[in-house]
Order: C-alpha cells, then sequence, then structure tokens
C-alpha cells in the first residue's frame, strides 16, 4: 500500500492482532485510572550508520507505558531537512488537478472560445458547473456574479468571461482558505475524524511529516482500535517519520479503549513538552447514530486530559464522493464543532468542484479548508490556497 522504509533484521516481538472496539468506560473513571497495562509506546530506535550522510534507518521496538520515562527522546544530528519547494508542489497540485483539468477545464475552453454572451451560453455553462460536483447553491451564486460583472464591465465577447469567472471562482473559495495555526496551545491537540475509507490514518503520517519539517515536535496517538491493522498502520507512519506513537498494546486479551490511548497520549505530550499531538479516530458512517455519539464521548474525555482540547478538530473528505461530501460536514459538524478540513485524493477525480460545494453551502461562516491533497507522496498534502488551486483547475 505504502513504500515504507526498509528496517533491518532485527528481532521483534511478536503481537497479536488488535481486538474489535468495545463499548467505553464511564467518563469520570477515566483520569482516575492508574497507567493501564493495555496502552504501550512506539519509539523508534536510532541506528548509526558508517558514513555521516546516510539517514539511519529506524527499527520500531514497543515500550510499557511506565518504563517511557527511563528512554531518553532521540538526539538530533542537528541537520535541518530541506523545505519542499512551493513551485514544486505548485507544479504537483497542475499533474494532480489533470483530470479534472481536461474535463472541467477543457470544456469552459470551448464555451468561451468567442462568440456572444446570451443566455445559451450561461445555460450550457450552467450545465458543466453541476457536472462538476460544483452543486446547485454554488453554481446558482457564480452565474449571479458573473451576471453583475458582465453588466458592470459591458463584457460582449465569451472569451472575456473566462478571466471574470476565474476571478469569481476565487471569491468563492478565497474564506476557505485559512491556515491552522498551532501555536496557541502546548501540546496543540488535533482530532482527526471522517467516515471509513477517506484516508484519515494515510494524512495523519502526511500531516506529522509536515509538521516536522517546520520544526515541530510530534506524538501519534492510535485511536482507531476498530479497523484491523490501523495499529500498525500508523506505527508504520510513525517510523517513517521517526515519531513516537502510543497504541494500544497489541493483546487480544486486553478491552480496545480508544479513549483512554488518546487520553494517555495527551498526558505523555505534556510531560514531555510535545508540541503537536495528532489522534486518529475509528471511522464512521454519519448514519451510524450509536457510533456518533460514540466520537462525542471520545471528544469529552480528550478534554478531561487537557482543557480546551483538542483545539483542532479535522474532518478528512474524500475528494472523489462528490454531493456525499457535503453532507459529511453537516453530520460531523453537528456531533463534533469541525474546524477544519482536509480534502483528499484530488488527483483521483475528474470533476473537482466539491469545494465550491462546500463553499456555496455556507456562504457566510464556510469550514476552514486547512490541507488538500493531490498525490500519493509523503509531500503531496499541503495547505490550500483558492489562487492556486483555481489556475491550476483552468486549462
Amino acid at each position: 500500500m505504502f513504500n515504507f522504509f526498509k528496517s533491518k533484521k532485527k528481532p521483534v516481538k511478536p503481537t497479536p492482532e488488535v481486538t474489535a472496539e468495545s463499548e467505553l468506560p464511564p467518563e469520570d473513571t477515566i483520569e482516575a485510572e492508574a497507567e493501564p497495562k493495555a496502552i504501550s509506546e512506539v519509539t523508534p530506535e536510532i541506528v548509526s550508520e558508517a558514513a555521516p550522510e546516510v539517514v539511519p534507518e529506524t527499527i520500531p521496538e514497543v515500550i510499557p507505558e511506565t518504563e517511557a520515562a527511563l528512554i531518553p527522546e532521540p538526539v538530533s544530528t542537528g541537520e535541518t531537512q530541506p523545505k519542499p519547494k512551493l513551485a514544486g508542489f505548485a507544479s504537483r497540485l497542475r499533474q494532480g488537478l489533470s483530470r479534472a483539468r481536461q474535463n472541467f477545464g477543457n470544456q469552459l475552453s470551448g464555451l468561451f472560445g468567442g462568440g456572444k454572451i446570451d443566455e445559451d451560453l450561461y445555460e450550457e455553462l450552467e450545465t458543466i458547473l453541476l457536472t462538476s460536483d460544483t452543486g446547485v447553491d454554488a453554481t446558482n451564486l457564480l452565474l449571479e456574479n458573473l451576471r453583475k460583472r458582465v453588466k458592470r464591465e459591458n463584457l460582449t465577447d465569451a472569451a472575456e468571461l473566462k478571466i471574470a469567472l476565474q476571478d469569481i471562482l476565487v471569491e468563492l473559495l478565497d474564506p476557505l482558505a485559512r491556515p491552522l495555526d498551532t501555536t496557541t496551545q502546548t501540546p496543540f491537540v488535533i482530532m482527526i475524524t471522517g467516515v471509513n475509507g477517506d484516508g484519515k490514518t494515510t494524512s495523519i503520517g502526511k500531516l506529522a511529516n509536515y509538521f516536522k519539517l517546520q520544526g515541530k515536535s510530534v506524538l501519534l496517538a492510535a485511536g482507531d482500535t476498530f479497523r484491523a491493522a490501523a495499529r500498525e498502520q500508523l506505527m508504520a507512519w510513525g517510523e517513517r517519520n521517526d515519531i513516537t506513537v502510543i497504541a494500544q498494546e497489541s493483546d487480544s486479551g486486553a478491552k480496545s479503549d480508544p479513549a483512554a490511548v488518546i487520553f494517555d497520549a495527551v498526558n505523555s505530550a505534556k510531560a514531555r513538552g510535545i508540541d503537536i499531538v495528532l489522534a486518529d479516530t475509528a471511522g464512521r458512517l454519519t448514519t451510524q447514530l450509536h457510533l456518533m455519539e460514540e466520537i462525542k464521548k471520545v471528544k469529552r474525555v480528550i478534554g478531561k486530559a487537557m482543557p480546551d482540547a483538542p483545539h483542532e478538530v479535522l474532518l478528512v473528505l474524500d475528494a472523489n464522493t462528490g454531493q456525499n461530501a457535503v453532507t459529511q460536514v453537516k453530520a460531523f459538524d453537528e456531533a463534533l464543532d469541525v474546524t477544519g478540513l482536509v480534502l483528499t485524493k484530488l488527483d483521483g477525480t475528474a470533476k473537482g468542484g466539491v469545494i465550491a460545494a462546500i463553499a456555496g453551502q455556507y456562504p457566510d461562516n464556510p469550514p476552514a479548508l486547512r490541507f488538500i491533497g493531490v498525490g500519493e507522496g509523503i509531500d503531496d498534502l499541503r495547505p490550500f490556497n483558492a489562487r492556486d488551486f483555481v489556475e491550476a483547475l483552468f486549462d
């Protein structure tokens, strides 16, 4: 599934499979519990190489939480990894949106090739927008503003509408482009949620890499104790990024408790002065009301570990779901007060209008689109910029 670093052959204690998720314990008992035996910490072990320029390979080692304080943090070599160039990402953004551009952009190029501006043109433009997952509300808003601009600037040729539509689309999407500020709290706790298969765990791994390149210390909490191999997947991302993972001990006889895992991770981050905690949670459908109530309880338990936490609730959305993404935003926002969005797999859709659809549903106070994903690379998840996105979408 992913190209992880190959580990050196070194005996590792075998771990049984993670048991299915069970009901959460009463909230008032979690804080009073002693260090649970079921919680373990996965800390990458640094193996020195002969040549200084070679990056050391790491091997995960499961360490009991009670012994974690005795093990020092990995010593920094003093070398800093270069930050990816923005120009490089702009190129990858354009490449990632190639399918959407061929579908949406090419149709607009044919429509705006020349000729007069009339009702037939507006109707054809409306069809293009609706079939690109832009949504009814956003489509009506775009057409209304376009008509006003045509009248205000006395535009008569269809070729002049291309730039006008680009500017109006940027105006619609720009309120969503609000970067995430993680400096307000230490640790800054980010709770990741979403439906099954939208790419939550993968997004966490990429976010960990993004924050680490900014010089932040990061800790991962494997709160998805329901999906098979979710723990192992997050541990692999921790190894790849050289980041500690707090996870449920793989013991078939122990009860799976996502709230306790994240609760323990927040306390560990506070003790160590970690900058950012990324907490994974199990995927759930918005129609599964009992699971939606359960994730509300997980959020309340996080608040017991640290007041006002989580400081950010990120909802991960799959761009391929189209209008269903709008429904997911509404359902999760009602349950968790979502503060930011992560839109993944934009490289896999030929439509690309879902961002406008979300903006059209919230004309006054749209949710913040923190990050977009345009590829499978570890650095292909980046902050959203409306102007860059629109320019990459048009031919």
